[in-house]
Parts: structure tokens; C-alpha cells; sequence
């Protein structure tokens, strides 16, 4: 049976305390405050101990010594399930109810490209609709389909989302992210965009401050001005957000929250060191302003997951959203939020709103996929493919692109970002490019403030190997024409 999540567990090999009772009193203390849910499958002792690199005799250890405290049982062929008799720690809130605040009239549509059929189109980094598992997909909305019409369950259903995608979802973020949620920590949405605009719909009030990194998610962006709030501009660089320049912002003006996507820096892919992480959480407490946690690409890791600015802490300060829309398909919109319940509340009044609830039926297949481990069998499919064309790309950029740019190869995501060299005048390259038919996401649609280091950002994902070839090649010839024209200038 493979299991659909992994589990994140810390051992502490200098701490002097027996390994096997660690483990012993890790999963006790995550079944009593509620991260371990009853009848939840725990890894096997083999996996487990592969997992932390331990001897498998160890963990058997531990195993037995919380069976016979009854904290887990052992069902024969099935494997090792946390007791439906355990209690766990009762539900503390930490955040007082927070004001919702009315959505501003002028707000302006975002409108995409249009490309035409023959252009080399690198995205921003979306994912490639070939390898969509459609069969998979087809059966489980069949099952959603029956299930749904035979218990009558086809009428209007929660607005924070069905049930089971939820319990799925709680299962997937305890195990494999380390959060310590619980059922009414979460909110499903369509998609991490629509998480973006609800916690910006509930937050902020006109006038606010949010600060977001100089180069970030445009969308992202335009879903806070459009509840009219400030931005603040934040350096980052190779660590990730700038924390004493943020901290000098938070002397000058009372920020509300910060925007930052630490796993996958959007759109530089730059993952923020540990060091910066917990120096953010501090400012956070001590200036008492709100972090969202934009983690939509946490599954395309290629090396190791780096767990969440969430996990870090217990923290009412931080609120995390996430998407399964990348793993599936773009088209298939489930995202989720969690933060304090009092904060999940008022997501699902404003979904109500806006239309009343979630897909229902979508919401029941991907939740059947997440608990038969489909989902997982198709990410690590798509990751391996994925990384593949991550290498390809980064060699033939090193070889037909040098002098022209200069980049770290990225260690997760889906795109790769470009510093170009300074002399390139980026709107005549945008345009070269066209002509090559090959496009683009530039510094000029990521940044909102003039002056910012050249950049570009390919999306390789999308595009096979053949593909990614004769884009690059299009992308040198622009490159070249920007050349020529320097020179005869």
C-alpha cells in the first residue's frame, strides 16, 4: 500500500536522549495536539527509518512502545494507524476576530496575452497540460459523480469546502509540511490566487501597508491595490526578503502584512535561507504585522522540501495557501488556505458571497486521489520529466546564451529566472523576440517601481525538449539582433 504522504519527523542525534525514544515522544506530542489524527496511517518501520536514517530495529522499538501505551494500533497486512481511542489537546485560539472590509469600486480586470499558435511560448512557470492523467481523472470524477447523486449531496454544501477534501488536504500539510492544523484551521478555494484576493479582502482596508518584495507575483500585487492598499517595496537577494530593510520599513509606516513566497521565490525561484525565515517570524512578533505565505509550487522540489515558514512555529501571524491546481491541471481549481479558525470563518462568509461554495464534485475526486496516493504517483511522474527539462534548458542557456545573461540553475519550481547583461534595452528585446516568435515574462510586468536590475523569466515546464531547444535558439537570435543594433548604434 503507498502510503500518500510522507512524514516530516526531526531527530536531534546530539541531544542525548535515546533515538527510539525521540521518535516516542514526537509522535505522542504531534498526536496530542492534534497533528496526528485519529486513524491516520503511519509510515512502516522500514520506510520510516530509511526516512531519518536510522536502524530499522529502532523505530520497531518505538512502534511497540506506543502500541503498548495505546497510542497506535497495528492492523495485520494494513499497517500502523494512530488509536481512534487517543485524545488530543483541545483547540486554543490565539487571534482576535478581525474586521472584514468593503471591496473598492475601481477595480480594474487583469487581462492575459494572447499568443499565436506557432510562438515558443515560455510561461510563467505553469505546468504542461500533456501530461494531464486524464483517465485517472475521468474515473474519479465518475465516482464523484455517483457518490454525489446517490447520498443527495448535489445541493449547496459548505462554503469552506466538503469535508473529506479537507480531512485529505489536513492529512497531506500534518504529514509531508509539518503544520499543525486541525479541521477548522482550513478553507478550500479555487485556487491560490482567489486565497490571495480572500485574505486581502478580509485584511485590508484602504490606506494599509503591505510590503512585498521588489520583483514578485504581479497578480499577487494587483489583488492587494485592488482593496486599497499601499505597497511597500522590499529588497531581496540571494537569501531571500531583505529583513533589515523591511524592519527599517516597519519603523517609517505601520504595515499590515508581507507578501513572500519563501519556497520558490516568484519570480527569481530563490528559496529563503532558515536565518532569514526565523528573522522574518521575529519581526512579525515584534511589529505585529500578518506574513502570507504563498507556497503554490511546493511540490515541484528537485533536491529536498524545504518546509514552510508555517511549520516554523505555532504562529497566529502567519497564514499559508497552497494549491493542488499545478500538480493536476491549471484548469482543475482547488487551493486551500489555513489560518485560525476565527480567520477560515470569514473566507467561507466572503465565498458565500461571491458564489456560495466550491466544486463540489471536483472537491470529491481529487480528495479520493489524495487519499489513494494517486496524486503522489502522478507529482513524482511530473517531477522527474521536470527536472529533466530543467537541466536541458539550463545547459543549452549556458551555451547559446553566455555574455547575454547570467543565472543560478533553480533547485525547485518550474521556471527559470535570467539576470540580462545591463546594455540590453529589455522592450527592444521584447519586441525582437516577438519577431522570432518566441515570448517572455520580463523585470517590466514583475516590478511596480522603475530602476530594477534587468530580468527575465522562462517557464520551461510547458514545453518538451524539441521545443525548449528551437526557444532558446529564437531567444538567441533576438539577443542578437539587440547585438547588432548596440553595435551600430
Amino acid at each position: 500500500m503507498l502510503r500518500p504522504w510522507e512524514l516530516s519527523l526531526t531527530i536531534e542525534r546530539e541531544s542525548g536522549t535515546a533515538i527510539y525514544v525521540q521518535i516516542t515522544q514526537k509522535i505522542i506530542e504531534n498526536i496530542q495536539n492534534g497533528r496526528f489524527t485519529s486513524g491516520i496511517a503511519l509510515p512502516g518501520t522500514r520506510e520510516l527509518a530509511k526516512k531519518i536514517n536510522v536502524n530499522r530495529k529502532t523505530v520497531i522499538q518505538a512502534y511497540d512502545e506506543l502500541i503498548a501505551q495505546g497510542w497506535l494500533i497495528c492492523e495485520s497486512k494494513r499497517g500502523t494507524f494512530v488509536s481512534s481511542q487517543v485524545m488530543t489537546g483541545s483547540q486554543k485560539s490565539a487571534t482576535p476576530p478581525h474586521t472584514v472590509y468593503p471591496l473598492p469600486t475601481d477595480v480594474t480586470p487583469i487581462l492575459g496575452k494572447r499568443h499565436a499558435h506557432e510562438f515558443i511560448h515560455f510561461n510563467e512557470g505553469l505546468p504542461d497540460s500533456r501530461l494531464i492523467p486524464f483517465e485517472m481523472l475521468a474515473r474519479a470524477m465518475r465516482h464523484a459523480l455517483i457518490t454525489s447523486a446517490r447520498n443527495g449531496k448535489s445541493a449547496y454544501s459548505n462554503p469552506k469546502g466538503t469535508m473529506i477534501l479537507c480531512e485529505a488536504i489536513l492529512q497531506m500539510l500534518n504529514m509531508e509540511r509539518a503544520l499543525h492544523a486541525r479541521i477548522e484551521n482550513i478553507c478550500i478555494v479555487r485556487g491560490s490566487q482567489m486565497g490571495i484576493f480572500l485574505t486581502a479582502r478580509i485584511f485590508v482596508k484602504t490606506g494599509d501597508y503591505i510590503a512585498m518584495e521588489h520583483l514578485t507575483n504581479t497578480l499577487a500585487r494587483e489583488a492587494f491595490k485592488s482593496c486599497g492598499a499601499n505597497i511597500l517595496s522590499v529588497a531581496h537577494d540571494l537569501e531571500g526578503i531583505d529583513v533589515s530593510h523591511l524592519e527599517a520599513l516597519c519603523h517609517q509606516h505601520k504595515i499590515r502584512a508581507v507578501y513572500v513566497t519563501p519556497n520558490h521565490q516568484i519570480p527569481t525561484t530563490i528559496c529563503m535561507s532558515q536565518a532569514r525565515r526565523q528573522q522574518l517570524l521575529a519581526l512579525a512578533e515584534r511589529y505585529d504585522f500578518l506574513i502570507i505565505e504563498d507556497d503554490s509550487d511546493f511540490e515541484f522540489n528537485y533536491t529536498r522540501h524545504t518546509l514552510p515558514l508555517a511549520s516554523m512555529q505555532p504562529s497566529k501571524n502567519v497564514i499559508y495557501i497552497g494549491s493542488l491546481s499545478k500538480v493536476l491541471a491549471p484548469g482543475f481549481r482547488i487551493g486551500y488556505i489555513v489560518a485560525s479558525a476565527d480567520v477560515i470563518e470569514q473566507c467561507a462568509a466572503q465565498i458565500t458571497l461571491i458564489d456560495r461554495q466550491g466544486d463540489s464534485i471536483s472537491e470529491l475526486a481529487v480528495a479520493e486521489l489524495l487519499f489513494t496516493g494517486e496524486i503522489k504517483k502522478h507529482n513524482l511522474r511530473t517531477l522527474k520529466i521536470y527536472k529533466e527539462r530543467c537541466n536541458y534548458m539550463a545547459s543549452l542557456l549556458s551555451k547559446e546564451l553566455n555574455g547575454f545573461v547570467d543565472f543560478q540553475q533553480p533547485q525547485n519550481g518550474l521556471a527559470i529566472w535570467l539576470n540580462i547583461n545591463q546594455v540590453v534595452d529589455i522592450h527592444l528585446l521584447s519586441a525582437d523576440a516577438a519577431l522570432e516568435k518566441v515570448s517572455f515574462t520580463s523585470t517590466a510586468s514583475l516590478s511596480h517601481i522603475s530602476g530594477q536590475s534587468l530580468g527575465i523569466r522562462l517557464g520551461f515546464a510547458n514545453l518538451n525538449n524539441d521545443e525548449i531547444y528551437l526557444g532558446i535558439k529564437r531567444l538567441k537570435s533576438a539577443f542578437s539582433r539587440q547585438h547588432t543594433k548596440l553595435l551600430s548604434a
